[in-house]
């Protein structure tokens, strides 16, 4: 499977992913007020660039904007991430039935590759932490469901609000053996070109996901 990478083009793209990276890390944290002035002096860029990327991150759902306040980062919150993991759930299942469809030898190879390479990150079972975009596992069976409407909402649309949950709140701790194991097994699925089970699995396993950060959630 080819790298899939998002260039940085211009200066306010530049500017973009650099703030996107740091809310979803937790670097500006949820819920926190967006000031134009502060991030323009922190990022060195115009109060224009800074608000063309929150434009940006609103459509990626990672602000919001409230009268009277302004732009603010997302809160993460019990509600949010059922609503969303409801969503999550049943696109990424239909993710991995395509997948077993649609992907080819080559493809499902890089993909336990991957896992093999994941593997070196949680054997000691501290964190299992996946860089977004190519190196991320679902993001790679959401590409090879080879669906463009599904690609365009999932990557598109909800992908960094999901990641924001999963770095946060969802990459440590002793779900993390268990996390790469379901992986593993849906991965098998596909390669078995199992469409029917390999949907079972995802789903399965997103569902425990959230099950998992919501404790953290409601324990916070």
């Amino acid at each position: 499977m080819a790298v899939i990478t998002e260039q940085a083009v211009t200066s306010a793209d530049k500017t973009f992913f650099q703030l996107r990276s740091d809310i979803v890390e937790g670097v500006i944290s949820s819920g926190s007020k967006l000031s134009e002035t502060e991030l323009s002096t922190k990022y060195q860029v115009s109060r224009a660039v800074i608000r063309e990327a929150i434009n940006r991150l609103e459509a990626c759902h990672l602000v919001e904007r409230r009268a009277n306040v302004g732009a603010r980062v997302v809160s993460l919150t019990p509600a949010g991430l059922i609503q969303l993991y409801q969503v999550r759930e049943a696109l990424e299942g239909m993710a991995a039935r395509l997948a077993a469809k649609n992907m080819s030898d080559d493809e499902i190879a890089d993909l336990t590759s991957l896992l093999d390479n994941h593997f070196q990150t949680v054997k000691d079972g501290n964190s299992y932490y996946q860089e977004a975009g190519d190196l991320d596992f679902h993001y790679r069976i959401i590409l090879g469901s080879k669906n463009q409407h599904l690609i365009e909402v999932l990557i598109n649309g909800i992908y960094h609000l999901i990641r924001m949950y999963r770095v946060q709140l969802g990459m440590a701790g002793p779900r993390v053996t268990t996390a790469f194991d379901e992986h593993k097994h849906v991965v098998q699925a596909i390669a078995n070109r199992d469409e029917e089970l390999a949907e079972i699995l995802m789903r399965r396993h997103i569902l425990y996901s959230k099950n998992n950060i919501e404790r953290k959630l409601l324990q916070s």
